[in-house]
């Protein structure tokens, strides 16, 4: 049965308050089995500081919102086991994304601006049947974009890219994941040269500068190294042979 005593050092500041300054806060708590970091912070908030603010919705890895820096790491709470972590516990909230309060981001105006700089639907001149019969494609394609489609938006490679931490316009993996979501689907008529012309510079995939910590801490475990090359290869025959 475990039975440590956890020290949670918390970073604290409520935008809407600028006159209280930011600051680390320590709780704690005794540790149950099978104890997550979403469950600790939930019991926390229910029992000793209300006021804390940090996010969840699914409490299964789906929807990305639990996401923090964990003793310095990305990660999901509801995914993080206490047990797999030391007694004193740091939490702070993801870098890059503007802060609500406490371990609170806005995860949300990032991926919107994402969705649309990068067009994220099916770009086609075939007109929509709504009763004709779906679309066929080889098993090998439906899963190469199933694999880039395992994005849940998290923000954790994005708050873990040293480029996106230094330039606010870099669009870092998740969008180029989502860039070779649509390269790989047959349906997508787009040419190669006209996503060059959203994704082929020093904001895109050529501002990468290949520490890959991106594909070190995403929490579902997605290729990022190998999309990014994927994207980066498609990007430069764009760029040299204009197709």
């Amino acid at each position: 049965m475990a039975d440590r005593l956890l020290t949670l050092e918390i970073f604290r500041y409520n935008p809407l308050t600028p006159n209280i300054p930011p600051r680390m806060q320590a709780y704690q708590l005794r540790e149950t089995p099978g104890m997550s970091l979403f469950i600790a912070l939930n019991q926390l908030r229910e029992e000793q500081d209300p006021s804390l603010m940090f996010d969840f919705v699914c409490r299964a890895a789906v929807c990305g919102s639990c996401a923090m820096l964990i003793n310095g790491r990305p990660n999901l709470a509801c995914k993080t086991l206490t047990q797999d972590l030391p007694d004193k516990i740091t939490l702070m909230p993801l870098p890059v994304f503007r802060l609500v309060g406490d371990l609170s981001v806005d995860t949300g105006v990032w991926f919107r601006d994402l969705s649309l700089r990068t067009e994220s639907w099916i770009h086609t001149d075939k007109t929509f049947e709504a009763q004709g019969l779906e679309e066929r494609m080889d098993n090998p394609t439906a899963l190469s974009i199933y694999e880039a489609e395992r994005c849940i938006e998290c923000g954790c490679c994005i708050a873990a890219c040293a480029t996106a931490n230094m330039r606010a316009d870099f669009m870092g993996a998740a969008f180029l994941n989502r860039i070779a979501r649509f390269l790989i689907d047959p349906r997508d008529e787009r040419p190669a040269a006209q996503v060059f012309e959203v994704v082929g510079t020093d904001e895109g995939v050529f501002g990468c500068i290949g520490l890959m910590a991106c594909d070190d801490l995403c929490p579902m475990e997605i290729p990022l190294q190998g999309q990014l090359a994927f994207v980066r290869r498609k990007m430069a025959l764009a760029g040299l042979w204009g197709k």
